[in-house]
């Protein structure tokens, strides 16, 4: 961002998002949902992530199940995948971007989740996004009480968005 001649920082992180699958064309605003659901997260989460990059793939079940078998040994289909990358080693030019790293969802099993939840699509989506950008920034679900905590972070980010409790009627999410 440029004003004045100034170089501003940002205090959101640069959201790339890309459609690579013809089956999300069924869903026109997918992209201002997820640009907002990473907006609000990064706004409430404890974490720096002003000047950093990321990108936001929407794919098809199948190319999420490929990137589920190579990366994590599992050959099925999930909603959401996030990638964090690895930062740059000490000595690393100070004006080279910063990435968070990747994030994946699937269109079929995102679909499928709000329908058989009777969400609608968008919040189910804008779950799935912040919980995505939630592991690009450190948190996981790996022990109980760090699960409590992302759920807990999670809410209030929805809440921010004006979306209900995603774990009212279900189990943590894997």
């Amino acid at each position: 961002m440029q004003t004045a001649g100034t170089l501003v920082s940002s205090v959101l992180p640069l959201t790339e998002v890309l459609a690579v699958a013809d089956c999300w064309q069924a869903e026109p605003e997918a992209e201002a949902v997820i640009h907002r659901a990473i907006n609000a997260a990064a706004e409430i989460a404890d974490a720096d992530v002003g000047d950093t990059e990321l990108a936001v793939m929407l794919t098809d079940d199948a190319g999420i199940r490929t990137l589920n078998s190579n990366w994590r040994g599992i050959d099925k289909p999930t909603n959401v995948l996030s990638f964090p990358a690895l930062q740059p080693a000490a000595g690393a030019p100070a004006d080279a971007p910063r990435m968070l790293g990747d994030i994946a969802i699937a269109y079929e099993t995102t679909r499928k989740e709000a329908d058989e939840e009777e969400k609608p699509f968008d919040h189910h989506l804008s779950h799935l996004a912040v919980h995505g950008f939630l592991h690009l920034i450190g948190y996981d679900h790996e022990k109980d009480e760090d699960a409590e905590a992302m759920e807990d972070l999670e809410r209030e980010i929805l809440a921010q968005l004006g979306i209900p409790d995603p774990y009212a009627d279900r189990e943590r999410m894997d």
